[in-house]
Protein backbone atom coordinates (compact mmCIF):
# COMPACT_ATOMS: atom_id res chain seq x y z
CA UNK A 1 0.00 0.00 0.00
CA UNK A 2 1.11 3.50 -0.75
CA UNK A 3 -0.32 6.95 -0.46
CA UNK A 4 0.18 10.11 -2.44
CA UNK A 5 3.28 12.08 -1.42
CA UNK A 6 4.55 9.28 0.84
CA UNK A 7 3.10 10.69 4.06
CA UNK A 8 0.21 9.70 6.32
CA UNK A 9 -2.21 11.98 4.48
CA UNK A 10 -3.32 11.28 0.97
CA UNK A 11 -5.22 8.89 -1.23
CA UNK A 12 -4.91 5.17 -0.58
CA UNK A 13 -6.75 2.98 -3.11
CA UNK A 14 -8.74 0.03 -1.83
CA UNK A 15 -8.77 -3.55 -3.11
CA UNK A 16 -7.45 -3.94 -6.63
CA UNK A 17 -7.57 -0.24 -7.45
CA UNK A 18 -4.62 1.83 -8.64
CA UNK A 19 -4.00 5.57 -8.26
CA UNK A 20 -2.44 6.94 -11.46
CA UNK A 21 -0.99 10.34 -12.32
CA UNK A 22 -1.85 10.83 -16.01
CA UNK A 23 1.05 11.74 -18.28
CA UNK A 24 0.72 15.00 -20.16
CA UNK A 25 0.66 15.00 -23.96
CA UNK A 26 4.34 15.99 -24.20
CA UNK A 27 5.35 12.88 -22.24
CA UNK A 28 3.08 10.67 -24.35
CA UNK A 29 3.99 12.05 -27.78
CA UNK A 30 7.70 11.24 -27.70
CA UNK A 31 9.22 7.77 -27.56
CA UNK A 32 12.29 6.88 -25.48
CA UNK A 33 14.42 7.05 -28.61
CA UNK A 34 13.23 10.62 -29.29
CA UNK A 35 10.78 9.90 -32.12
CA UNK A 36 7.90 12.38 -32.00
CA UNK A 37 4.48 10.84 -32.63
CA UNK A 38 1.98 13.08 -34.50
CA UNK A 39 -1.02 14.35 -32.52
CA UNK A 40 -3.47 12.48 -34.76
CA UNK A 41 -1.91 9.16 -33.74
CA UNK A 42 -1.49 10.00 -30.07
CA UNK A 43 -5.16 11.00 -29.73
CA UNK A 44 -6.17 7.47 -30.73
CA UNK A 45 -3.77 5.80 -28.28
CA UNK A 46 -4.85 4.38 -24.94
CA UNK A 47 -4.10 6.58 -21.95
CA UNK A 48 -0.73 6.48 -20.19
CA UNK A 49 0.20 7.29 -16.63
CA UNK A 50 2.46 6.73 -13.67
CA UNK A 51 1.42 4.47 -10.78
CA UNK A 52 1.35 6.58 -7.61
CA UNK A 53 -0.33 4.20 -5.15
CA UNK A 54 -1.78 0.68 -5.02
CA UNK A 55 -4.46 -1.11 -3.06
CA UNK A 56 -3.64 -4.38 -1.31
CA UNK A 57 -5.03 -6.54 -4.14
CA UNK A 58 -8.27 -8.30 -4.91
CA UNK A 59 -9.86 -11.12 -2.97
CA UNK A 60 -10.83 -14.21 -4.99
CA UNK A 61 -13.92 -16.39 -4.43
CA UNK A 62 -12.03 -18.55 -1.91
CA UNK A 63 -11.26 -15.49 0.21
CA UNK A 64 -7.56 -15.45 -0.68
CA UNK A 65 -5.92 -12.11 -1.40
CA UNK A 66 -4.27 -11.88 -4.83
CA UNK A 67 -1.47 -9.28 -4.68
CA UNK A 68 -1.13 -6.55 -7.27
CA UNK A 69 1.17 -7.24 -10.23
CA UNK A 70 2.22 -3.57 -10.43
CA UNK A 71 4.48 -1.43 -8.30
CA UNK A 72 4.62 2.28 -7.49
CA UNK A 73 6.55 4.09 -10.21
CA UNK A 74 5.45 1.83 -13.10
CA UNK A 75 4.55 3.66 -16.32
CA UNK A 76 1.38 2.06 -17.66
CA UNK A 77 -1.08 2.02 -20.56
CA UNK A 78 -4.73 1.79 -19.53
CA UNK A 79 -8.24 1.94 -20.96
CA UNK A 80 -9.31 5.46 -21.80
CA UNK A 81 -12.81 4.69 -20.48
CA UNK A 82 -11.96 2.59 -17.42
CA UNK A 83 -11.08 5.19 -14.79
CA UNK A 84 -12.56 7.76 -12.43
CA UNK A 85 -11.01 11.22 -12.21
CA UNK A 86 -10.20 12.68 -8.79
CA UNK A 87 -8.56 15.92 -7.73
CA UNK A 88 -6.40 16.07 -4.65
CA UNK A 89 -4.53 19.18 -3.49
CA UNK A 90 -4.85 20.76 -6.95
CA UNK A 91 -3.51 17.71 -8.83
CA UNK A 92 -5.53 15.44 -11.13
CA UNK A 93 -5.35 11.66 -10.63
CA UNK A 94 -7.17 8.64 -12.00
CA UNK A 95 -8.38 5.68 -9.98
CA UNK A 96 -8.84 2.47 -11.92
CA UNK A 97 -9.05 -1.25 -11.38
CA UNK A 98 -6.01 -3.35 -12.17
CA UNK A 99 -8.02 -5.21 -14.85
CA UNK A 100 -8.27 -1.94 -16.84
CA UNK A 101 -4.48 -1.73 -17.16
CA UNK A 102 -3.22 -3.15 -20.46
CA UNK A 103 0.56 -2.98 -20.08
CA UNK A 104 3.59 -1.70 -18.22
CA UNK A 105 5.97 0.39 -20.34
CA UNK A 106 9.57 -0.76 -19.88
CA UNK A 107 12.37 1.64 -20.81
Amino acid sequence: MSIVKGNKRGIMPLGDRVLVKPLDTDEMSKTASGIIIPDTVSKEKPEQGLVIALGEGRVNQDGKKIPMSLKVGDKIIFSKYGYDEVKYEGEEYYILKEENIFAVIKN
